[in-house]
């Protein structure tokens, strides 16, 4: 790249204006490009705070359709569920997973039936939230997770989302193998149009402790999850689960947590070309409360800046629990 020299070229010319500024931007943010992760709980009416979450609460099914309402209002396209199971539901094998009356069914249909098509249901398929273990599938003895009996339940698991009207299943487990057996699966009982968003590179990270509190899993948790979620230091790696996560069936792929990952957003993008989603998670969200609260810097900000490094990293979109506060921003 060639520039021409000072002052022929003068790159703060553009800089100097609001509309020129808005005019030049590379970058640029929308509500859609927002999914907001949403915690589903018992009862009727029911909000609860999650504490390491400031803001974030569990919502009972009729406040989860609430909620998808606002989504919709506010130009957000999307939603993704995850339940809070009471722990006289879990089980070592997570059966419940399998309930078609469970709380994630139950939100599913309460959603479509409060919004019909106008918001997307993302729903997560893993076994922590119903395992009285917290881990993402079935353990033996050792306490090891089994691969391919664990992909078994997890196919279920998505035909028992889809049949109560997910648009996108987005398997988080990193089992080997789970997308082209739910790809299949989907196909054969007649849900060819249903979304697989793979949790492709999905790390053993330190930010996702407030999300464990939220589902109920983080003080059950036995062992740790080392042997099926990626090690932080790999970057290569998170390229071949990627690219077999695509070839076995995504229409799209995450990488989890989001903003320590940034180099892996911007090398998946340009080497597949596929919509590439990155996970703010929950860790990540509650250092922009805790840093804003702390006077670090102003909250609006940081929660902007960061969202918009998602989308210049190659994102197509984020989960982020900040997204309707960011969507009201941008809606003025």
């Amino acid at each position: 790249m060639t520039e021409a020299s000072y002052p022929a070229t003068r790159l703060r010319r553009t800089r100097a204006h609001g509309w020129s500024r808005a005019m030049h931007r590379e970058t640029v943010l929308t509500t859609a490009d927002l999914i907001w992760p949403l915690f589903v709980t018992s009862g009727k009416g029911v909000e609860e705070p999650v504490a390491s979450l400031p803001g974030v609460s569990r919502w009972s099914v009729d406040g989860i359709a609430s909620r998808a309402k606002e989504a919709v209002e506010l130009g957000i396209p999307c939603i993704a569920l995850f339940p809070n199971t009471p722990s006289d539901k879990r089980s070592e094998r997570g059966d419940e997973a399998l309930n078609p009356d469970n709380l994630m069914c139950q939100a599913i249909k309460a959603v479509r039936d409060a919004c019909g098509n106008d918001v997307g249901i993302l729903t997560d398929v893993a076994l922590d939230p119903y395992t009285s273990h917290g881990q993402d599938g079935l353990v033996d003895d050792d306490g090891y997770v089994l691969n391919d009996d664990t992909v078994a339940v997890l196919v279920d698991q998505a035909i028992n989302q889809a049949e109560a009207g997910a648009d996108i299943i987005a398997p988080s487990d990193m089992m080997d193998g789970r997308v082209k057996a739910i790809r299949m699966a989907l196909e054969m009982n007649d849900f060819p149009n249903a979304q697989i968003m793979a949790y492709a590179a999905k790390y053993a990270s330190a930010f996702y402790g407030p999300f464990r509190d939220a589902v109920g899993s983080g003080g059950l948790l036995k062992g740790d999850k080392k042997s099926y979620q990626m090690d932080p230091g790999n970057a290569d790696e998170a390229l071949r689960e990627i690219a077999l996560d695509i070839a076995e069936g995504a229409d799209s792929v995450m990488v989890k947590p989001g903003l320590a990952y940034l180099d892996v957003i911007w090398r998946a993008k340009q080497e597949f070309c596929v919509p590439v989603f990155a996970y703010q998670v929950s860790g990540e969200y509650a250092l922009i409360e805790a840093g804003a609260a702390a006077g670090i810097a102003d909250r609006e900000a940081l929660l902007m800046e960061k969202l918009v490094a998602f989308k210049r990293a190659g994102c197509s979109g984020v989960l982020t629990y900040h997204a309707p506060v960011a969507a009201r921003l941008l809606n003025g």
